[in-house]
């Protein structure tokens, strides 16, 4: 017997009458404003849902509401949604430090501080309070669901649900089976996730790191390698990556270039590459030695770039561009 999700019977409405209005519409709480939570409410309100921000700081919620104006804007301007549409949006979006939004929750995302003590006690109050009917999951990168659902109130109704940044535009979402997520709980956060037009794969096992982060690191491993050996520099690897590899894998997986490129041909190199290829366990010096010096990037305006004077800004409004013109041309119903 399946279990009694509350959510079910709100999403096969949204399903048969496409958006609904308020009235019966699926009741969605994002914990956590940042950049992943503003941006996931946005998605959803888009397609319908009710959804209510949850922080524990008003300061959160303020900029939570700044970065969904900023995308809205962006997205306006883009042409990707028009301005009645981005009003509608707006409107179905509430904010609030009050916990007692989780009692009448159809589905809780978590995307709070990526720290398994923190959230450990996040869940142990939050699946107290949420209906028993209600779908639990984390979008946590990569730590264990299974670990996870030791503090979670009904467990089997608990599962990961990964998104990539910034979520408003990339369409991934990974759906994790942790050990005791039942087989119900997994169809439906499925089912939601393919109600906001986003792309859900199903990761079994609990892996670290789950699929993207795990292919992420590895392609990450042998970037800096080959920086660290001097075979080439940053620029040159991003430029392997943006107009090569990532072109191709932008429309045919791994396993499909093999199938396409030829078996026996990649037979042929891997006898040989494979050995070859960095297999480090530590973090490899070039990103520990700006870790060290706290260069984190577009976050503190140096990383392997250098981001002053507003650098930072434009990069991401860059990526944006060009990550929402890229969607365009793969996936029309975003």
């Amino acid at each position: 017997m399946g279990i009694a999700l509350s959510i079910k019977p709100k999403l096969e409405e949204l399903q048969s009458r496409g958006i609904p209005g308020t009235l019966g519409a699926p009741k969605i709480v994002i914990a956590g404003s940042g950049i992943m939570g503003a941006s996931m409410g946005q998605i959803f309100s888009r397609w319908g849902y009710l959804v209510t921000l949850y922080d524990i700081a008003q300061e959160g919620l303020d900029k939570g509401r700044e970065l969904i104006a900023i995308n809205q804007r962006a997205l306006v301007t883009q042409g990707a949604l028009s301005e009645d549409l981005s009003r509608e949006v707006l409107s179905r979006i509430s904010y609030t430090t009050g916990t007692d939004t989780f009692k009448e929750a159809d589905f809780v995302i978590e995307a709070i501080v990526e720290n398994l003590d923190v959230k450990l006690d996040f869940w142990k109050k939050v699946s107290r309070l949420a209906p028993d009917g209600a779908v639990l999951t984390t979008n946590t990168s990569g730590l264990s669901i299974t670990e996870i659902s030791t503090a979670v109130h009904l467990p089997e109704r608990f599962c990961g649900m990964h998104w990539v940044n910034p979520p408003h535009i990339v369409p991934l979402v990974e759906v994790i089976q942790g050990k005791n997520t039942a087989e119900e709980t997994v169809k439906v956060v499925r089912e939601v996730a393919l109600s906001v037009h986003r792309h859900p794969v199903t990761v079994r096992g609990d892996p670290r790191g789950f699929l993207l982060n795990r292919l992420q690191f590895a392609v990450l491993r042998e970037a800096l390698h080959i920086v660290e050996n001097n075979y080439a520099s940053v620029k040159d690897v991003d430029d392997v990556m943006k107009y090569g590899l990532g072109m191709r894998y932008a429309c045919i997986g791994p396993f499909e270039t093999v199938d396409l490129g030829g078996l026996d041909t990649f037979y042929r190199v891997g006898s040989y590459l494979f050995a070859d290829l960095s297999d480090v366990k530590d973090v490899p010096e070039p990103l520990a030695a700006l870790y060290r010096k706290g260069a984190f990037g577009t976050k503190t305006g140096k990383g392997f770039y250098d981001y002053g004077n507003g650098g930072a800004e434009r990069a991401i409004e860059k990526r944006d561009r060009d990550f929402l013109k890229l969607a365009k041309c793969l996936y029309e119903d975003l």
